[in-house]
């Protein structure tokens, strides 16, 4: 078990990390997730040993490593800019870890075999680091972390410079070749999606600080806040600043938006209300979703989903429709909002209520 312990890391005058208390377990898949420069990468080199926090403690398995050089910790880190032994063989930079650790020939014939299989490498062994593709270096430097069967395995953006085919292969198998030994295993990244395929448990991060910490779809369905929400939503999260009056909350246009039943108590008073791109639609999708006109700004289209940019009172919101919508800039167009799939913050921007299972 890794715990941070009130953990801040303050450079120059600068906070980087501030108050984080984290605990993973042996088996775990933790991502961090947050916007660039949101603290990721100087988290993963306090929990590394590359860098002292300046307050606070960290410990593994009830020991006090926070003074323990990264030579001594049995960690295996790997970057988004990829970094492998130039002058050795894709076999070699594999086996390097085995070589140093004294593994006997026979055992490191097999694993490198192993993870080579795994990285689609095997016709590469024999090759340079420098005559390989970006994505085949990348993949040399996650197959040397595999091997080192480390009890904590980093890795920042590992997959940003891989082909899409490739990255959702990984994906898919990292987290089960890390849980089958018992490792802890640390994965940043920038994109929402990308946590919500990993799977596992979520920290979002902003500005140095862990906003929320728990299992990825419930992080995501239930935000605490309006700053985790936000992190957790690409395209940007849709927000408007609403009044509450009795049993509504009061749109422009004389639109009222019905409060969910489970609100019912709350003050008559200004909230934010918050909704994913997803949940705005084209045609209405159930009894309980309310129409609002609304006028399209401009209208991207992806292939298999249009995102349409949308004018609503003093808000830019972002649609996800899927399939092709040609809509024109200025055209006025009713949209749905179902209020069952809504995020509400107070003024603090504190979660008043989370959203139904509906919210997926």
């Amino acid at each position: 078990m890794l715990e941070l312990r009130n953990v801040s890391r303050v450079v120059g005058g600068v906070t980087h990390i501030a108050e984080v208390s984290l605990t993973l377990a042996h088996g775990s898949l933790n991502v961090l997730l947050g916007p660039t420069l949101s603290g990721k990468t100087s988290l993963m080199r306090l929990m590394a040993g590359l860098d002292a926090p300046s307050s606070g403690s960290i410990w593994f398995d009830g020991k006090d490593v926070t003074g323990v050089p990264v030579q001594r910790r049995n960690i295996a880190m790997v970057y988004q800019q990829f970094i492998n032994y130039p002058a050795m063989t894709v076999y070699e930079n594999i086996a390097s870890p085995l070589r140093v650790a004294g593994v006997d020939a026979k055992t490191v014939d097999r694993e490198v075999r192993k993870a080579a299989e795994l990285l689609k490498l095997t016709p590469y062994l024999d090759r340079m680091p420098l005559n390989l593709s970006g994505g085949q270096q990348q993949r040399t430097a996650l197959a040397r972390a595999i091997v080192k069967n480390a009890s904590l395995v980093l890795l920042d953006e590992p997959l940003a410079n891989l082909d899409y085919k490739l990255r959702e292969e990984l994906r898919e198998e990292l987290p089960k070749i890390f849980a089958e030994a018992g490792t802890i295993f640390v994965y940043a990244t920038t994109e929402p999606h990308e946590a919500l395929l990993l799977g596992g448990n979520t920290a979002t991060l902003c500005e140095g600080r862990i906003t929320q910490f728990g299992p990825t779809v419930e992080v995501f369905r239930r935000p605490a806040d309006l700053v985790t929400a936000r992190t957790f939503s690409d395209p940007p999260l849709n927000t408007i600043v609403l009044r509450k009056s009795g049993s509504n909350f009061l749109l422009d246009g004389g639109v009222n938006l019905p409060v969910p039943n489970d609100l019912s108590g709350i003050a008559d008073v200004s909230y934010t209300i918050g909704f994913h791109p997803h949940h705005l639609f084209l045609s209405r999708p159930n009894e309980a979703a309310v129409p609002v006109r609304a006028k399209v700004s401009v209208t991207e289209i992806t292939g298999s989903e249009s995102f349409v940019h949308l004018d609503f009172a003093d808000a830019r919101w972002v649609m996800l429709a899927h399939g092709i919508h040609e809509l024109q800039p200025d055209e006025e167009i009713e949209i749905f909002i179902d209020p069952r799939r809504i995020l509400v913050f107070d003024e603090r921007g504190r979660a008043v209520t989370a959203p139904s299972s509906l919210a997926a």
